[in-house]
């Protein structure tokens, strides 16, 4: 009778010390805020694969990040060189700034605040915490969430994986899911480094516009040489081309594409034979920075300007809304010349 009290005794004791090595969503969750609320900053270098067209889309992120409101992201497509961008954020405001093309554009935007952001590590806690009804599961070597997101411009997309490394509580691997659960934007970081040094300039707008980092300016012959109109892969409503205008300018080459239907717009496609003036001065915009995945725009008044390939994009309507816009925006990536 004792032994089979001891071993019960035993037993419960091996349960309880096992229930005890595992932490619980809460714990987990507490543990992340406050690793976020020491840390000085971080450095973060992962790859982003976009499944959104008929081909995956790649690129390479570089973050920087020091508290409390100092950001860099160089979002750089392994295919296009030249089309490679800095969100910036400084005590001068937000910028979106693309070196090869001598472009910045400045808003008054809280971001990265206003919505998830699945590359950034205060975004993916913040996500975590304000979700209640989270999902909650510990591997061997993850704590592993999901997560609704908070993307005001796509309601496609509506929640995501985050896992965490479990010893440094780092962000390893991020899937973006679609209504049906399947990945659409997967981010896989490659290096995490916590409370770095930085430079006393690495956050300014001169130092990132002129760094050299993104490679030289596009010539005009390779200009000339590649220009490949590009067209939407998905409209809206009963938009149907009506009108192709070709225009040669002082400074390179355009294109005017109209689309008419019960929702009609207009996209324009520019190259350049010589760069804009000097980018020391920003556009100021009233809008907001958009990230339609494969790159990143700026919104105001009915207008969606970004870069992409080499070439400036401007897709402007009356009869879009915001998120229509974004969407034809996301599809103009194709190759295939109608």
């Amino acid at each position: 009778m004792k032994r089979k009290v001891w071993l019960l005794i035993v037993a419960s004791l091996i349960l309880v010390l096992a229930a005890c090595g595992e932490k619980s969503k809460e714990d987990v969750v507490k543990s992340l805020d406050k690793k976020l609320e020491q840390m000085t900053g971080y450095k973060a270098q992962a790859t982003m694969s976009l499944q959104t067209g008929e081909e995956a889309q790649k690129y390479n992120i570089d973050v920087w990040h020091k508290k409390k409101d100092y950001y860099r992201v160089l979002l750089n497509n392994e295919k296009d060189q030249q089309g490679s961008q800095i969100i910036l954020r400084n005590e001068e405001g937000v910028f979106v700034l693309t070196p090869a093309l001598n472009k910045s554009f400045k808003f008054q935007s809280d971001w990265p605040e206003n919505s998830s952001q699945p590359y950034l590590y205060g975004s993916l806690v913040a996500d975590v915490k304000k979700d209640s009804d989270a999902k909650f599961k510990s591997t061997e070597e993850y704590y592993v969430f999901e997560t609704k997101t908070n993307y005001q411009n796509s309601k496609n997309l509506p929640y995501q994986e985050i896992y965490f490394d479990k010893k440094e509580l780092t962000p390893v691997m991020v899937k973006v899911l679609d209504k049906d659960r399947k990945p659409v934007v997967e981010v896989q970081f490659t290096s995490f480094e916590l409370n770095p040094t930085f430079n006393d300039d690495a956050f300014t707008t001169e130092k990132n516009m002129t760094s050299g980092v993104l490679g030289v300016p596009v010539m005009a012959n390779q200009q000339e040489a590649t220009f490949t109109v590009l067209y939407p892969e998905t409209t809206v409503g009963n938009a149907e081309l009506e009108e192709k205008k070709e225009v040669d300018t002082n400074n390179g080459k355009r294109v005017i594409l109209t689309f008419k239907g019960d929702k009609s717009y207009t996209l324009i496609q520019e190259s350049f034979e010589t760069l804009p003036a000097s980018a020391s001065v920003p556009v100021t915009v009233e809008g907001e920075p958009v990230n339609l995945g494969y790159t990143m725009g700026a919104w105001s008044n009915s207008t969606l300007e970004w870069s992409h390939a080499g070439m400036n994009f401007t897709l402007a309507s009356k009869d879009l809304t915001k998120e229509e816009m974004i969407h034809i925006a996301q599809s103009v990536q194709g190759t295939v010349v109608k």
